[in-house]
């Protein structure tokens, strides 16, 4: 049976011999655990390192991150995604500021703070603080609908409520922060989605997928899930050598980045004839498409998006008048090599690579 010893013995040890070299696993210090562990929400471990290490050069504790503007803060989480995540960090760093605490080895403190829910918390009390308290991420599902040959979909509740029970059932009292961590590299680098390795599995007579035959059947996964195909355009004026960029508003997608102006192609319409028209609402400027730059594609939540970016010109305008913000909540004007200190989405992001790729200015 999966509860005995045994299993313990096998798994931990496996960890001890096998895990990964990551830098949050190091010290176990609470922040560090905390920063890596929101990172890690929606994100493969890979890409996350680099994100981490950068993060930590900057803000190395609770004080240094509290005390920071949010512009730099999303500035520096810009490529991880889903942004609300770096806000709830901010807020949660501050409020822990104020009131002089460092992070809480306190599950109930813990939920009160902005951005962490029961799974985050029992993260924390586990990893960080090796407290018993089970933790079940996308990984541990898969290791348990294989270890216990779990035939219902693993999204559904009583798939979620048998995992957890068990994990708490079999968690080692006193070895949280080394068995949890074990079960989720066990799923990230032996139990994998489509060829798991079975023969290197450490508690694989444990398995009953593996006994029934059954492990490229487990997990069951719901329907794959319909993808939104989105078109914007979006364009860049440049003005005395400076390009035009505003600060989306704060209750909208993507709050608080940057952008160059634009939006979302209407039913018939051309690129450039959005580009116009959004440029119309926006700003209150009439523009006029002169070159096309390229085409990104980028992706977030169920949307796909296909984003066509132009260099444009002003018409009738005198050079001076100011932007209007109908739909943003600050504009400014600046430099090509100023576009770096700025937080923008994904796909305006990949636009600006692009423009230093190739050294194109619109000009």
């Amino acid at each position: 049976m999966v509860t005995n010893s045994t299993f313990t013995q096998n798994i931990l040890s496996w960890f001890a011999e096998k895990s990964r070299d990551l830098p949050w696993r190091r010290t176990y210090e609470p922040y560090q655990v905390w920063i890596s562990e929101i990172m890690l929400q929606q994100t493969q471990v890979d890409r996350v390192i680099s994100f981490f290490s950068r993060w930590l050069e900057r803000f190395p504790d609770i004080q240094s991150l509290s005390t920071a503007h949010e512009d730099e803060v999303l500035r520096f989480w810009e490529g991880l995604g889903y942004y609300s995540r770096a806000r709830n960090l901010h807020k949660a760093s501050k409020i822990l500021a104020e009131n002089n605490e460092d992070i809480p080895c306190d599950y109930k403190k813990l939920l009160k703070l902005p951005g962490i829910g029961p799974y985050t918390a029992g993260a924390l009390m586990s990893i960080a603080f090796n407290q018993d308290f089970p933790v079940v991420d996308a990984n541990v599902e898969r290791v348990f609908s294989r270890l216990f040959d779990i035939s219902t979909p693993i999204k559904s509740k009583r798939s979620k409520d048998f995992i957890w029970q068990k994990a708490a059932e079999i968690l080692p009292s006193g070895k949280s922060r080394f068995f949890n961590q074990a079960l989720m590299e066990l799923g990230a680098l032996v139990c994998l989605p489509k060829i798991p390795l079975c023969s290197q599995c450490p508690v694989q007579e444990h398995c009953y997928a593996l006994k029934h035959h059954t492990v490229h059947e487990r997990p069951v996964l719901p329907s794959p899930k319909k993808y939104i195909l989105i078109e914007m355009a979006t364009g860049i004026v440049m003005r005395k050598g400076k390009y035009l960029i505003q600060k989306r508003l704060e209750d909208d997608v993507w709050a608080n980045l940057w952008e160059f102006p634009g939006g979302r192609l209407k039913k018939g319409e051309t690129a450039e004839q959005a580009l116009i028209r959004e440029f119309k609402e926006e700003t209150e400027f009439e523009i006029r498409p002169t070159k096309k730059i390229t085409t990104v594609s980028h992706s977030y939540m169920q949307y796909r998006v296909k984003l066509h970016g132009f260099f444009c010109e002003e018409i009738h305008g005198d050079g001076e008048r100011e932007a209007a913000l109908n739909a943003a909540q600050e504009n400014r004007w600046v430099a090509p090599a100023q576009l770096h200190e700025f937080a923008f989405p994904s796909g305006h992001r990949k636009l600006i690579n692009h423009l230093l790729k190739t050294k194109e200015t619109g000009q």
